[in-house]
């Protein structure tokens, strides 16, 4: 019976999958999801923000696969910007980036807080830039080599 009914509602509300204003002019989205009333449950919202998670590693990954030999806070701050701006927005921190894959980890903290980022997020830019400057002793995953 339960799959009968979902089939019954997707054909009746239909299935879409950005958010769209209904006859009653309600905010909604997927299969009659009235935003506006109902909104997502938390637990929506993880499984949301993991699928988002992931989407953002994997066009990293894509577009910048260097990231991954980054000590854990940078990757955290590619992961971080990359979410908030997209990774074609991330993509354009091309001294930032170029800074990080030098190793140069306070300059590329710096260079953070010079950016448009800082002015429009200041405070989310600012933890970023301290998560990147705390790098600055850590190394990168360099293989030794054998004698």
């Amino acid at each position: 019976m339960y799959d009968n009914i979902k089939e019954m509602l997707i054909k009746n509300e239909g299935l879409v999958c950005q958010p769209y204003h209904c006859s009653a002019n309600k905010l909604t989205i997927g299969v009659g999801r009235n935003l506006e009333a109902n909104g997502i449950s938390e637990d929506e919202a993880m499984y949301l923000l993991e699928n988002d998670i992931n989407r953002v590693v994997a066009n990293l990954d894509k577009m910048w696969e260097v990231w991954r030999s980054f000590p854990t806070p940078a990757q955290e701050v590619c992961v971080d910007m990359a979410f908030q701006m997209g990774i074609a927005g991330f993509m354009n921190f091309r001294q930032t980036r170029a800074l990080m894959e030098m190793g140069c980890w306070l300059e590329a903290s710096e260079e953070v807080l010079r950016s448009k980022y800082a002015v429009q997020t200041p405070n989310r830019a600012a933890r970023n830039s301290r998560k990147l400057a705390l790098c600055k002793s850590a190394k990168k995953n360099i293989r030794p080599t054998s004698s």
